[in-house]
């Protein structure tokens, strides 16, 4: 009965039992991490608008698209 009653208790308080315990994954960048993580993930968009880019180049792109490519390369 009491051990029922104890896996009854870890059910119910799990999330909060897990805290303590399990450590969260915090990343702390410094200023250098943060600028080459944009500038990935600058690179990456480009890339992805890029290739949207068919046989008829810009014509191919929304004018969403072109405006946020024409945004990106000037950075």
């Amino acid at each position: 009965m009491i051990i029922l009653a104890i896996g009854v208790i870890i059910f119910f308080f799990r999330n909060s039992l897990k805290k303590p315990f399990l450590r969260t994954e915090e990343k702390y960048y410094t200023i250098d991490d943060q600028y080459n993580a944009d500038r990935r993930n600058r690179e990456k968009e480009i890339d992805t608008l890029l290739g949207k880019m068919g046989k008829n180049g810009v014509d191919d792109l929304s004018e969403k698209d072109r405006k946020r490519l024409e945004e990106l390369s000037k950075k």
